[in-house]
Formats: structure tokens, C-alpha cells, sequence
């Protein structure tokens, strides 16, 4: 047996069925955890798995498991594939520790893991057939764009929540940040949805900005429809279109406190998330909220 044999004699290979495609393109920002933020994202499945058969019965489940791939960890998969294993971490610092205290990453939810696969549970908004491919519309994924998908399967209440269930260092989810927005920010962000609407034809009141946050919030998941598009065109149209209830998104994003553990005692200290196609500007300030400074449009 070859060298090469020996060294993936102990690994599984399973097929990419898709991929995801979110509005966040980056790690910086992405919930460290499913269900934290209702953002709304796609499935993209790929030929032979994207068959509309393949989903029958599936709307039937409000939620579905994601097994999925940590392709940001790992630029070369010799690292952790061959060379004797020699990316493995036997143990991490998860961020709810402070950053500081080590755990075995077995222990922990971490990313950087042997198998590079990650595992969540999100909300089945819809299931959409686009030039003949099925289009899965879903909210609350902690995985970021481009994120090769490896399986799918129904979420099933009865055994799959327990309520007696214990949960370690994480018994409930984290406290959130106040977040505030600076006038300049808001004008910025306001700008932009404007001009994204220069090509739409909606007969809602753009001078009403309550009365557009609250219809956009309703509607905000039910956006994307298939019969009438591309699959590119929704796809650029989720990761690219922004809309007015996105700055309640970017706060709830904000919120979770993305910035390392080490790092979240500074002031005045400015961090960036990217959003869409937009590069949201934060800080903490003395009163402890994290401040919103700018939101700017990047080229993409």
C-alpha cells in the first residue's frame, strides 16, 4: 500500500450536495451559534442532489440539520488530511471562556476540528425550484458564504430536543450588547437601500421609514421567489440588495459581539463586519454599548 493509502485509509469522503450563499462572506461577524440571528440565506444544491424529487416531504419539517464544511480553516487539506494529522488541536479556547481558558476540543464546538465539518439546525422558510433546481430558502444559519454543504436531514422535535438535557459552560445563550447607530451611519446605511431600490418597482411609501421597516421585516424571508429569476439572480439579489430591516439585522449581528475575547475591553478601537455588499464600521464606547460609525459600500 502507497504512503498516500495509508495516510486517508481512515477518512470518509463524502460528496458537496451544495453550498450556502448568505449575505456574510467573512467569519468576522458570523454567529458563533444556529438560531442567534435570524438571518435569511440559501442552499444552493448541485447536480445530481439539486432534483426536486430528492425534497419530497420535506416541506412537511420546520426545520432541518446541516452538515457542513469549515472551508475557511484549512488553505491546504494535506494539513489535515495527511502529514499525520499534524493540523489537529487537541484543545481550543472557546470564546464564552474569555479566550483564555483551554478546553479539549471535543468538549467544544469549535471550528477548528479534525474532521472540519460543522452541524446545525436552522429554520425551513421554503423550498424553491429554480430552472429546475431546488433552492433551499432558510434563516438562522451560523455558516458563511460559499460554505460547501454535505448532508441534509428533517429536524424531528420528539428526539431531537431534550429538555433535561445539560449544557456545559453554555447553559443559555449569551448576553447581547446594546447597539447604537451614529446619525452619519444611519444616512449612509439609508443612502444605500435608496439607491437599491432605484431599479425596483415598489409601490410602498419610501418617505415612511417605520411603515417600510415594518412591511420589509414581514417580508423580508418571503423575498426571494423562484419563479421569475435565475438562480444567480436570487443569489445576487440575497447577498447583494440591501434592504431597510438589514439594520436590524447588522444590529442583531453586532450584538453578539464578534470582536475576540481578548480584544473586548478596548475603547474607542474600531472593528469592521462585512454585510452584503457593505462594510459596517463598530466600536465600544465608554458606556459600554457598541457604537455603529459607518456603513460603507465595497466594491465586490
Amino acid at each position: 500500500m502507497s504512503d498516500d493509502n495509508i495516510s486517508l485509509a481512515g477518512y470518509h469522503h463524502a460528496p458537496m450536495i451544495g453550498y450556502h450563499r448568505a449575505p456574510l462572506s467573512q467569519k468576522f461577524g458570523a454567529p458563533r451559534q444556529p438560531n442567534l440571528v435570524a438571518l435569511t440565506s440559501i442552499i444552493e444544491m448541485i447536480a445530481p442532489y439539486d432534483s426536486p424529487a430528492a425534497f419530497a416531504g420535506l416541506d412537511a419539517f420546520s426545520h432541518i440539520w446541516i452538515s457542513w464544511q469549515f472551508h475557511h480553516n484549512y488553505t491546504n487539506k494535506d494539513t489535515h488530511i495527511g502529514k499525520g494529522g499534524t493540523g489537529f488541536r487537541a484543545q481550543v479556547r472557546p470564546p464564552r471562556l474569555g479566550g483564555n481558558q483551554k478546553i479539549g476540543v471535543f468538549a467544544s464546538r469549535s471550528m477548528y476540528r479534525p474532521s472540519a465539518l460543522g452541524l446545525s439546525v436552522v429554520k425551513l422558510e421554503s423550498i424553491e425550484v429554480c430552472d429546475g433546481r431546488v433552492l433551499l430558502i432558510i434563516s438562522g444559519a451560523d455558516m458563511i458564504d460559499g460554505t460547501p454543504i454535505i448532508d441534509i436531514k428533517p429536524y424531528v422535535a420528539y428526539s431531537d430536543a431534550l429538555s433535561d438535557a445539560k449544557s456545559g459552560f453554555a447553559p443559555t445563550a449569551p448576553d447581547l450588547l446594546e447597539i447604537i447607530i451614529t446619525e452619519f451611519a444611519y444616512e449612509q446605511f439609508m443612502t444605500l437601500v435608496d439607491a437599491g431600490r432605484c431599479d425596483k418597482n415598489d409601490d410602498d411609501d419610501d418617505n415612511d421609514n417605520d411603515n417600510g421597516t415594518e412591511t420589509e421585516n414581514k417580508n423580508n424571508k418571503k423575498a426571494i421567489h423562484a419563479k421569475n429569476n435565475s438562480v444567480a439572480t436570487l443569489i445576487q439579489q440575497m447577498q447583494e440588495q440591501l434592504l431597510i430591516a438589514d439594520i436590524e439585522i447588522i444590529k442583531a449581528l453586532i450584538a453578539q459581539d464578534p470582536r475576540p475575547a481578548y480584544r473586548r475591553a478596548e475603547i474607542n478601537t474600531p472593528f469592521v463586519m462585512r454585510y452584503k455588499s457593505v462594510d459596517v464600521s463598530f466600536q465600544l464606547i465608554e458606556s459600554g454599548q457598541l457604537q455603529i460609525m459607518a456603513v460603507v459600500k465595497v466594491s465586490l
